[in-house]
């Protein structure tokens, strides 16, 4: 089965969603793409650098605009794995980025239509495309799967510390 361009960039995006599942941090993965190449890959890496703002999504931006040399990513679009927060969301728009491809929506803190949408809000001066979906199943399962892991091992670490009291 021959993939569509979307399908194909999204599974790069799982790729890098999967170098912060071998790191255990929640896997979230993206790329941004311009004239049909991708430019810029990213991955959650925040417990790894003890860093809030080690989002997938804003490293791949930085990388974009030191790639393109301009902080404006207009002929850009990212494929994103999982709907991105609030804080990806503001930079996605300053970045004037043309659009973004999301595989999973984030039904608790999701910024491109799950809780608000600031990636479409008339009152900023740029609104990015958004296309929902893509690889959907893939992108959830692998985050579904990454949060049952990190419950039993808590579960385990809980009833190793009650058995140690």
């Amino acid at each position: 089965m021959k993939l569509t361009p979307q399908e194909k960039f999204m599974k790069a995006a799982l790729r890098e969603a999967k170098k912060a599942y071998l790191l255990e941090e929640a896997p979230i993965g993206c790329v941004i793409v311009q004239n049909d190449k991708i430019i810029a890959r990213g991955y959650n890496r925040r417990n790894t650098d003890k860093n809030t703002l080690a989002h997938a999504e804003l490293a791949a931006i930085r990388k974009a605009c030191k790639k393109t040399g301009d902080w404006r990513l207009e002929d850009c679009t990212m494929y994103i794995t999982l709907e991105p927060c609030q804080m990806c969301a503001g930079a996605i728009v300053q970045s004037r980025m043309k659009a973004v491809v999301i595989g999973a929506m984030s039904a608790k803190a999701g910024c491109a239509g799950s809780v608000i949408n600031l990636l479409q809000m008339e009152q900023f001066n740029h609104q990015v495309e958004i296309t929902k979906g893509v690889l959907e199943e893939e992108c959830s399962a692998m985050l579904s799967r990454f949060f049952l892991e990190l419950r039993e091992k808590r579960k385990k670490e809980s009833a190793a510390k009650l058995t140690t009291v």
